[in-house]
This record gives C-alpha cells, structure tokens and sequence, in this order.
C-alpha cells in the first residue's frame, strides 16, 4: 500500500520536565508512511530523540524529519526482496522477525502496536508499555475481512484460516510481555480486555489542531473521503452512496483496493492519491461533509476534519463514536452502502445540522501538547514505580511466546 506523503512541518511543544532522564527504547510495527500511528510516534521520537527506534522494515524518506532522523534498526525482513510491495502478505513471519528486535539496556520499553511491536523481548525488570492502536487486527475483529482476500480460493482461505488461529494463541500469548497496556480509545480499552484480559490506560492519539483549522470560507458541494484504500475502510460504501445519489465525492489516499472502487465509481467520484498535508487541510475546509463508513479503532481523520470545521457523517461504531455524534455531522447504525445514503439524505433534509464551534472544541481536547504530557507523565510513574523492582509480567518473556509460534510452524 502506498503510504501518505510525509509531513514535512514542524510540531514545537514546550516539554514537561521530568523525562529528559528516562532512556527507553521504541518499537513499532512498520515504518512504510505517515499515518495515524507514525504521527504518535513522532511525538515520541521529539520527546526522546536519543531513543533507538525498532521495527520490522523501514522505507526511507516516508517518514516525517522527527523519525526518519532517529537511528532505526530493522528486522531481517529488511532485506527481502521487494518487501514494501509485499509486506501484509508475510504476515505469517512476523513473529519470527521480531525476534531480531535487542532493546538493550534502556529504563523503559515503549512498543506502539497494532501487529507485532508488542511482542518485542524485555530484559527482566525493565517495565514494557504498549501503546496499543488494537489487538492484532488480523487475528482478532479484522479476521473475517483477511480472510475476504481468499474469497474464490477456498483451499487458500482454510489455510490462512489456521495460520490466523494459531497467529491469535502466539498474540495473546505475548501480552504477558507486556507491563502496562495504554488504549488509544474506550473501544480499544474493551478489546484488550476482552482478548487479553488485562485492563488498560486510555491515551487518546493527537491531533494537530494547530495546524488543522478552519478558514472561514464557505464550503463547496463535494463529499470527502480520506483514507487507505483496504477492505476493512469501507471505502465501497461511500462510492457507491455518491454514485447512486448523483453527489460529487473527493477520494484521498491510496490502497490494493483502488482498481475495484474506480469500477464501482462514477464520473462524479475522483481520485487523487495520497496527498500533501495542505492540500488534506484544504480539503477538509472545504468540503460538503467528510464521509466516514468504517469501523475505527480511533479515527483521527474525523477529528482534523472536526477541527477544520467540517461535518461528519460516520458509521457509529468503535472509536469514532466516541468523538462524532449528530451534533458535529451524523452517526448512522446501518454498515453497508445504503445506510450512507439513507443518513446523506436525513442529513440534507434536516438542513445539514452541524455545530462547528463543537466540533473544533472536541478536536482541542486532543491537541498534542495534550498527548505529549499524558504520555510523559504516564511513562514517568511507570518507569519510577518499576526502578530496582522486577514486575510480575516481565519475568514471563521468550519462553511461553514463541513456544506457541514454533507449535504454529
């Protein structure tokens, strides 16, 4: 999948004293593009710029300045041969390459995960935070969307249906590993729970309200939609909703699934790829309402809509519905392409209700000086809580996780 183009602006925020001693040590799942994840990580990265970054492979130059400058170390899946057009489908040795991942002697372990980061291996007594984005989408509620990939091949699709069972054991297995849990939203608080039964810290990823901001001019008549072009977006939804109702909608960002949506589209639907920073901004002021059919972990693209002043029109499931209700756009309950197009039409027969003034508020209150100090100070209490002690999850590592991997190969 093509990545979003990298922001190139700079994100100055006056640091809270009391972490320019902490030494921890970054993981994340894969660095191939700006996206929700990487724009937590690179709070981080400004916040520790010392830090070594781990991660399974790196596309050089996707990246915003703040991360590409920190000194990355790869797995050995770096080096496969075209990897970055390929990576999701060796989903399989991902547990295996992120045994490569030697943290050293750090004071904290910060894993940002929706994959595999938090898998990573911790020295005994060293506390291991994870910033959980979701429990590992494909072997838990993304399942039955990977498995849509092998429609037509059932043999195919039974295989990868027991790679994913024994995929889920090795995930919930390696949350032993892990010290501290932090849920990016309530939704993702209750997964963790449900999955793993472990409780959780609810961080909220940041939004750049000081760049996001509304204009003041008047918006046009194009619907808009940002995000990758993958099965679980939902993307299909708001094209076909468009095309059925006649309404121009702006598609941005990229994805495997782009050549079917351009079949569905019609002559009123575009694409433009991903997109710089500002042209988004632009966008998001300018638009009729951003479309949002998907079930979110989070949702931050809502959010800089919200902060741009914009509707939202969204399905009211997972993280979304935590931010976006009728007062800001509207919220159906119907997943499917006429449930779009039933709550576009109220929306408009209502009088396109829409509180901006709200929605820029709501946006404010995950402004990332906000997440910065959250995190900081939830990291500090928990590197000063874990110091010359040895935590009850720490001492259960490599053994019991990849026992089970080896089981599943």
């Amino acid at each position: 999948m093509e990545a979003r183009v990298p922001s190139r602006r700079t994100v100055r925020v006056d640091p809270p004293g009391g972490h320019e001693t902490l030494r921890p040590a970054l993981v994340h799942d894969w660095l191939t593009g700006m996206r929700g994840g990487e724009k937590c990580l690179e709070v981080l990265c400004r916040a520790f710029p010392d830090a070594a970054l781990h991660t399974l492979i790196h596309r050089k130059g996707a990246l915003s300045p703040a991360i590409e400058e920190r000194a990355i170390r790869t797995s050995p899946l770096q080096k496969v041969p075209g990897i970055f057009g390929q990576y999701r489908n060796l989903l399989p040795l991902m547990p295996l390459a992120a045994r490569a991942w030697d943290v050293g002697d750090v004071d904290v372990v910060v894993s940002l995960s929706h994959c595999v980061a938090k898998a990573v291996r911790v020295p005994a007594g060293v506390p291991h935070v994870c910033y959980c984005f979701t429990p590992m989408r494909y072997a838990w509620q993304g399942r039955d969307a990977y498995l849509d990939g092998w429609r037509g091949r059932p043999l195919r699709r039974a295989l990868a249906g027991l790679m994913l069972d024994r995929l889920r054991d090795w995930d919930h297995a390696t949350a032993a590993g892990v010290t501290h849990f932090v849920a990016i939203s309530q939704t993702v608080r209750a997964r963790i729970k449900a999955y793993y039964g472990r409780d959780s810290h609810v961080v909220p990823p940041p939004v750049d309200t000081d760049f996001y901001t509304p204009d003041g001019m008047p918006r046009g008549d194009a619907f808009l939609c940002v995000s990758a072009l993958v099965p679980y977006k939902r993307i299909d939804h708001a094209v076909i909703a468009c095309t059925r109702l006649g309404r121009p909608l702006v598609v941005i960002g990229e994805g495997p699934e782009r050549p079917k949506l351009e079949k569905l589209a019609g002559p009123n639907v575009r694409f433009l790829g991903w997109q710089p920073d500002a042209v988004l901004r632009d966008h998001y002021r300018r638009c009729r309402a951003l479309l949002f059919p998907g079930e979110e972990d989070f949702g931050i693209v809502p959010v800089e809509a919200l902060a741009c002043g914009a509707p939202v029109i969204a399905l009211g499931r997972g993280g979304v519905a935590e931010n976006v209700d009728d007062s800001v756009g509207r919220v159906y309950s119907e997943p499917s392409a006429q449930g779009l197009l039933d709550a576009v039409n109220a929306w408009e027969a209502d009088g396109r209700p829409h509180d901006a003034e709200e929605g820029r508020r709501r946006a404010e209150g995950l402004a990332v000086p906000l997440f910065r100090a959250r995190m900081l100070a939830f990291l500090e209490k928990v590197a000063a809580s874990h110091r010359g002690r040895v935590g009850p999850h720490a001492l259960r590592q490599l053994r019991p996780t990849t026992s089970v991997w080896s089981e599943a190969l």
